[in-house]
């Protein structure tokens, strides 16, 4: 009888180690980054006016702007890290970066592998054509007969895949980026006929290489935008909230798409 009491004992014991590990762990995220006072951001770098290169060399837009004001609320400092929007959500998977700020919005299939912050801003969707583009496209579903470009990874490379999947879009005709000014490239020469991307950088894309225009604005794969948080950061992304809640109410992301959108 003592020696299976000191068993019962043992395993209770080692149960209550490993639960107090467990929530350890669970909220460990944000007491180590406020101890390092660092938080490592992921970003795409090449998507105006979102997140993208300034003149000068340094990350600039919209999300960059917002997220150093949360870190600056969360009382640290941004480390940046520019990847390949299509392996930002592997990045925050695996511990490279922290979260990851980028236009993100959110989808089930993301959801499975990550967390995600409160909304902080609502977007919509563009098809941009050649300034010579002689077709029409008077619903979304009419890119189906041109040569489609879009970046690797985002919601609209997800829709688009549909149309394939529907046998609505040949496999050939649709081209991916792991860059959006890649497709906007292809897109002014002639290499594409169509390019779809968020409405907001589709637009400053066109207007920074001119010889562009938008055929096509509406909801179609985007929406809300959201911070991506390693999956079970529950107080990560309590914090976040609260900032976000609290730049809301003050007026700041107004003034900054304000400022960066105009509108």
């Amino acid at each position: 009888m003592k020696r299976l009491y000191f068993w019962f004992a043992l395993v209770l014991v080692m149960s209550l180690l490993l639960a107090a590990c467990g929530g350890a762990a669970g909220g460990s995220q944000l007491d180590a980054i406020k101890k390092a006072g660092v938080i490592k951001v992921g970003t795409s770098a090449d998507y105006p006016p979102f997140e993208y290169i300034d003149e000068s060399g340094n990350k600039a837009g919209f999300d960059i702007e917002l997220m150093e004001e949360i870190a600056k609320r969360l009382g640290v400092t941004v480390e940046w890290v520019d990847m390949p929007f299509d392996s930002l959500i592997a990045g925050v998977q695996e511990g490279k970066i922290d979260i990851s700020i980028s236009a993100f919005n959110y989808t089930e299939e993301r959801d499975q592998v990550v967390d995600f912050s409160d909304a902080y801003y609502d977007g919509e969707d563009a098809f941009a054509v050649a300034d010579g583009f002689a077709g029409s496209i008077q619903a979304p579903e009419d890119v189906a007969a041109y040569k489609v470009g879009v970046q690797n990874g985002t919601t609209q490379d997800e829709w688009l895949t549909g149309l394939v999947d529907e046998g609505l879009l040949a496999e050939a005709n649709l081209f991916r980026y792991d860059r959006a000014d890649q497709a906007a490239l292809d897109l002014k020469n002639g290499r594409i006929d169509v390019m779809m991307a968020d409405s907001v950088p589709m637009k400053a894309l066109a207007a920074q290489l001119g010889g562009l225009k938008i055929a096509y604005e509406g909801v179609v794969s985007s929406g809300p935008m959201n911070i991506v948080i390693p999956e079970g950061a529950t107080e990560l992304a309590q914090a976040i909230n609260e900032v976000i809640v609290q730049l809301e109410s003050e007026g700041f992301i107004e003034a900054l798409a304000l400022k960066h959108f105009g509108q």
